[in-house]
């Protein structure tokens, strides 16, 4: 059996590849891990936290799932644009897993920022999905 933020972090790469408003925008780059040198504009999924929430005759939770999208464009722009492409992809989506089943999922927040380097920019993304476990 699946966990849920992981199964859920492999519909939500594939999605994203698959989606022609966010390909359009990075070329199908979203990782987990990029590769080096990596190409800009690019796209990772970061950080997951699985929270239970088991209810008497129901198992599950809420994944949080925090993901980045990375600019090295003058400006915020095209982080920005990366984000809400992203965003429009997945806020309530219908997303089928093949082992748990997912509920809702829900756009969160969206930060932008300049990294360190001053030259990046770069956009965190952040959803809660919430996740029944299947009973055994």
């Amino acid at each position: 059996m699946a966990s849920p933020d992981l199964e859920l972090q492999g519909v939500v790469v594939a999605r994203l590849k698959a989606d022609a408003t966010v390909s359009a925008l990075i070329s199908g780059r979203v990782y987990d891990q990029p590769p080096s040198p990596v190409t800009y504009p690019y796209f990772t999924i970061g950080e997951t936290q699985f929270l239970r929430d088991d209810a008497t005759c129901i198992k599950g939770g809420r994944v949080y799932l925090t993901m980045h999208a990375w600019s090295q464009a003058v400006g915020y722009p095209e982080a920005k644009s990366i984000a809400d492409a992203v965003t429009d992809s997945l806020h309530q989506a219908p997303i089928t897993l093949a082992t748990n089943h997912l509920i809702s999922i829900s756009h969160r927040q969206t930060r932008v920022f300049r990294d360190a380097d001053g030259l990046t920019s770069h956009a965190v993304i952040e959803f809660v999905a919430y996740v029944e476990k299947p009973t055994a």
